[in-house]
């Protein structure tokens, strides 16, 4: 195997839908209502927030997908760096507060 994600397995989208068909109308209709335009939320921001949790969990084919829209709402290059920087942050936080928890486990089994 060469790759383990590419743009080019979005062809198994009508498959993998089609095999899971309500599972994949509830998420469906999930994106839908989370990507809404009328929220109280603007668009923009829901987009730059997507792209956030986006890059913690690390989706690529989310990351792209928001970013095009973040650009369609407005979002200027200055918005989605200062984005990926609150992204990475919390993402070295949850590193930290987890190493608490290594910590706790390295007491535990040195007792």
């Amino acid at each position: 195997m060469s790759t383990y994600q590419s743009p080019d397995d979005l062809v198994y989208t009508k498959q993998l839908f089609q095999a899971a068909s309500k599972e994949a109308a509830a998420f469906l209709n999930l994106k839908a209502t989370m990507e809404r335009k009328d929220g109280v939320i603007p668009e923009k921001y829901r987009e730059l927030i997507s792209i956030a949790v986006a890059l913690t969990t690390q989706c690529a084919y989310c990351i792209d997908a928001h970013v095009q829209k973040a650009v369609k709402a407005g979002a200027t290059k200055e918005e989605l760096a200062e984005t990926v920087f609150i992204a990475s942050a919390l993402r070295a936080g949850a590193a930290v507060s987890h190493g608490f928890m290594a910590m706790r486990l390295f007491e535990e089994q040195t007792k």
